[in-house]
């Protein structure tokens, strides 16, 4: 097998016809899953209200999503690989939509479980297979680069879009709305797929080897659990399991992957510094910015008491930031150099950051609005060149097993960072003193401390929240800090490991 290293601009890639209407629809089939992971925590409330769960089972409602799409996109990238990433897209897609009606309708938390959980098994065949198409659709380096920008750009909207559309469905009608508004996009997304959507596969790919699916699944799964699991109880329950448990079936799973004849992930792959340079940056990026978004928009609601339509649209400029970088991304990469771009949108969210350890309970949102905007610019920079990167790395027939890799990057940085940055804000936010009386739920989150006060004597409330909402600041200071000190040092990584990397040219295998 030989490699041969095709010029960007070549007048052998052919343009495929009504390739940006199929784009189209694999926008379609990113918004959704990116608007899911972030809509659930404005609902939760409502939810909690009506199911009345356990503390245990409303925290696998909020968490089991991501850890089985976590667990499940290395397999189900392969899977497409095997069996075409266009049917699998579409299965999918129907199989998203009647998952959240399933969703929608949940009557008792058990089922809200078991729904969340096949939602994410639906979601994890969706995200891998979009950016497998982009490479089969797109053969010109450049038009494929502006393609991936358009995705990541649609992956950035729906994360921010998620609240903002929740604030306003919550305020309107009940909980399962925030569900339901899948449905209509995932019929447009099938019926018109159907038509415009080429199939790809991999040739001979070899069989689907469910033993390395089930390693995949046990593993992700596990280390995630057991990080979650450590910043919100420490090492003194399951923690310690649930993480050897992960970390031996991944050992397990690198080790079978080494000896497959046809292998579910190709660990080869990350001899490629780029594409492995590409792989860290996306987990250090994600795991220095999910945390601090996720306790920002805590931040907003009762630090600031905005209300959640009003805290989503204050969070908009990082949407609005990471669409428009990541619509230039390829042209300033290739005009300049992919580590400049990538390495300089990692220092640029870097001191976002840093700008955020100033921030005390009365910031104004100048302040506050512009550090999210340097975030969406610097992050849109990143995340869209590193996918490409990931994208030209590899032959196209492994496309679907390297995006689920980019993919499975972002979601253990997410969960990493939502688990070491909170650990930081929650230690920090524990040792606050109230005043007597102050009850021991109030220590347990800044949420909780809000509902402990309407029980409380209006001084006594008074004085807790102000002594609560100051710890908790002082806490999130602290984890941007740490952040800006992860995506710096994430930057200085990048510019070493995406040394000569450039998007010129793409691997191809004859």
């Amino acid at each position: 097998m030989t490699s041969t290293l095709r010029p960007a601009g070549s007048t052998g890639a052919v343009k495929r016809p009504g390739r940006w209407l199929a784009l189209g629809v694999l926008v379609l089939a990113v918004l959704p899953v990116a608007v899911d992971a972030t809509v659930l925590g404005l609902a939760t409330p409502y939810i909690s209200e009506d199911l009345e769960p356990s503390g245990t089972q409303l925290l696998w409602i909020g968490d089991v999503y991501s850890f089985v799409i976590a667990g499940l996109l290395v397999s189900m990238g392969g899977l497409g690989d095997r069996i075409g990433r266009k049917r699998i897209l579409l299965c999918g897609a129907t199989a998203f939509g009647a998952t959240s009606v399933l969703n929608a309708y949940a009557t008792t938390p058990e089922t809200m479980i078991l729904a969340r959980a096949l939602l994410g098994v639906a979601g994890a065949t969706l995200m891998p297979a979009t950016l497998a198409l982009i490479r089969s659709l797109f053969h010109d380096p450049r038009e494929r680069s502006l393609a991936v920008g358009i995705w990541g750009a649609t992956a950035s909207a729906g994360t921010a879009l998620g609240p903002i559309l929740g604030g306003l469905l919550l305020e309107h009608f009940w909980w399962g709305s925030v569900f339901l508004i899948n449905l209509p996009v995932m019929a447009v997304l099938v019926l018109v797929g159907v038509r415009t959507l080429p199939e790809s596969r991999t040739p001979d790919p070899g069989p689907w080897d469910l033993p390395s699916v089930v390693l995949s699944l046990v593993g992700t799964v596990g280390v995630v659990y057991a990080v979650k699991e450590a910043a919100a109880h420490g090492l003194s329950r399951a923690a310690p399991a649930a993480g050897l448990l992960g970390a031996g079936a991944l050992y397990g799973f690198v080790r079978r992957q080494l000896t497959l004849p046809a292998p579910l992930l190709d660990m080869r792959l990350f001899r490629h510094r780029g594409f492995g340079g590409a792989v860290l940056a996306d987990l250090l990026t994600a795991l220095g910015l999910s945390g601090l978004v996720f306790f920002l928009s805590q931040y907003l609601q009762l630090v600031q008491g905005r209300r959640p339509l009003e805290a989503g649209l204050a969070e908009l400029p990082a949407a609005i930031g990471a669409v428009a970088a990541g619509l230039v991304a390829g042209r300033a990469a290739r005009r300049f150099s992919v580590r400049s771009v990538v390495s300089g949108g990692l220092a640029a969210v870097g001191l976002a950051l840093a700008a955020l350890t100033v921030i005390d309970r009365s910031t104004g949102y100048p302040l506050l609005g512009t550090a999210l905007l340097v975030v969406g610019l610097g992050a849109g920079f990143s995340f869209t060149v590193t996918a490409d990167v990931i994208l030209s790395s590899v032959p196209k027939e492994q496309a679907g097993a390297a995006s689920a890799v980019s993919e499975t990057a972002y979601e253990l940085g997410a969960a990493l960072g939502i688990a070491v940055l909170g650990s930081v804000v929650t230690g920090v936010y524990r040792g606050f003193t109230g005043p007597a009386g102050t009850p021991a739920e109030a220590r347990e989150s800044l949420g909780g401390a809000v509902e402990a006060a309407s029980h409380l004597p209006a001084h006594t409330a008074g004085a807790m929240l102000d002594a609560a909402r100051q710890s908790f600041v002082d806490g999130l200071a602290l984890a941007a800090g740490a952040g800006a000190a992860v995506l710096l040092g994430a930057a200085v990584a990048a510019w070493f490991l995406l040394r000569g990397q450039r998007l010129e040219g793409a691997v191809e295998h004859p």
